[in-house]
C-alpha cells in the first residue's frame, strides 16, 4: 500500500475514532477525551500502516479493534488501581451481587469476607474500592478550591480591622459595651440579660441596636474603605457623645495598632533596656472592668448588623 491510499484510509476512518471515543467517556467520565482522542488517531495511522487488504478482513473492523486496544492502554496507564486491586474489586462485587440475588437482601461484610475466603479487613477494602470514583478537575473548578493558606497581605488587613473593631466594642458606653460582649462573647440570650440587668427586653434589643450604630460610626469614621466619602453618623446619640466615643475608639485603635505592630516585629530586632518591660494594661475612662482588649478574644459580631444601614 502506497502513501497516498494509507493517508486515504486515515482521513476516511477519523469519524470511526470520534465514534469510539465518545462510546467510551459516556461510560467513564473521568478519562480525557482529548487524551483518548490521541490515543485512538495514533492507533489508526498505525493500523493504515500493518493493514493487509489480501487476507480480505475490513480495514474498519480491523483499526477498531486496534483502537479499543489502545484505549485500553490509555486507561490502565491512568488507573489509580493495580491489576490486582482490580480483580480484587471485580470479585467483590460479584460476590456482592451474587449473595444479594441468593438472600434478597443485602449481604454483610462478614458473609462477603466469608464467601470470599478472606478476612474481613479485605472484604472491606475491597468494598471501598469498589466504590471509589474519580472526576476530573479542570481549570473552571480548580478556580473555586478553597485555598488553606492566608496570604501575608490578608493576614495583616485581618489583624488590623479586629484591632479596630476591640477599639470600637471597648469605647462603647458601659451598658452597651457589657450588651454586645454578652450577646457576642457569652452568647447570651436577650432576655437573660435583661434578666440580669433588671431592665425590660425591648431595653436590651434597643441598647444593642444602638451600640451597633455606634459601632458602625467608629468603623466609618477611623476605618473607611473610601476616605473621600462623606460621613453620615448611623447611631441617634447626642453628637457630644458621639464626639466622645469616636475619640476613645481613636485612642484605643491606637494602642491596638501599636501593639499589634509589635508583636510583628521579627525576634531578632535587639533589646536596648536589659530591664524588662511591665505589660500594659489600661481602662477606657468611666469604664470599670475594662482591660487590655489585645488580649481579648475575638469578637464575632452578625456583618449584617455591621455593615447594613438598617438598625
Amino acid at each position: 500500500m502506497n502513501r497516498s491510499e494509507r493517508n486515504r484510509l486515515v482521513v476516511d476512518n477519523l469519524p470511526l475514532v470520534g465514534y469510539l471515543v465518545s462510546e467510551v467517556w459516556a461510560k467513564a467520565r473521568h478519562l480525557s477525551r482529548d487524551d483518548l482522542a490521541s490515543a485512538g488517531s495514533l492507533a489508526l495511522i498505525t493500523s493504515a500502516d500493518a493493514f493487509d487488504p489480501d487476507l480480505g478482513v475490513p480495514f474498519g473492523a480491523f483499526a477498531r479493534r486496534r483502537i479499543i486496544g489502545a484505549f485500553a492502554d490509555e486507561m490502565r496507564s491512568n488507573d489509580w488501581a493495580t491489576r490486582m486491586a482490580r480483580r480484587r474489586i471485580k470479585d467483590t462485587r460479584q460476590v456482592q451481587e451474587t449473595l444479594a440475588s441468593a438472600l434478597g437482601r443485602s449481604a454483610t461484610v462478614d458473609e462477603i469476607a466469608s464467601a470470599l475466603g478472606v478476612d474481613r479487613e479485605t472484604a472491606l477494602a475491597g468494598l471501598a474500592d469498589s466504590e471509589r470514583t474519580l472526576s476530573t478537575l479542570d481549570d473552571s473548578t480548580a478556580e473555586f478550591l478553597v485555598a488553606d493558606t492566608v496570604l501575608p497581605e490578608e493576614s495583616l488587613l485581618s489583624a488590623e480591622r479586629l484591632a479596630y473593631l476591640r477599639a470600637g466594642v471597648s469605647a462603647l458606653p458601659e451598658r452597651m459595651r457589657l450588651i454586645i460582649e454578652q450577646v457576642y462573647f457569652e452568647d447570651r440570650s436577650v432576655k437573660e440579660i435583661a434578666a440580669s440587668l433588671g431592665i425590660t427586653h425591648s431595653a436590651v434589643s434597643q441598647q444593642r441596636s444602638e451600640a451597633i450604630r455606634l459601632l458602625r460610626d467608629g468603623l466609618g469614621t477611623h476605618y473607611a474603605d473610601d476616605a473621600e466619602a462623606d460621613f453620615v453618623p448611623e447611631s441617634t446619640v447626642a453628637p457630644a457623645r458621639r464626639s466622645a466615643y469616636l475619640s476613645r475608639m481613636a485612642d484605643q485603635a491606637m494602642l491596638g495598632m501599636a501593639r499589634l505592630a509589635h508583636d510583628r516585629m521579627p525576634a531578632a530586632v535587639p533589646v536596648l533596656s536589659a530591664a524588662p518591660a511591665a505589660p500594659m494594661a489600661y481602662t477606657v475612662d468611666g469604664l470599670a472592668g475594662v482591660t487590655d482588649i489585645a488580649n481579648a478574644e475575638a469578637v464575632t459580631l452578625d456583618s449584617r448588623e455591621l455593615f447594613s444601614s438598617n438598625g
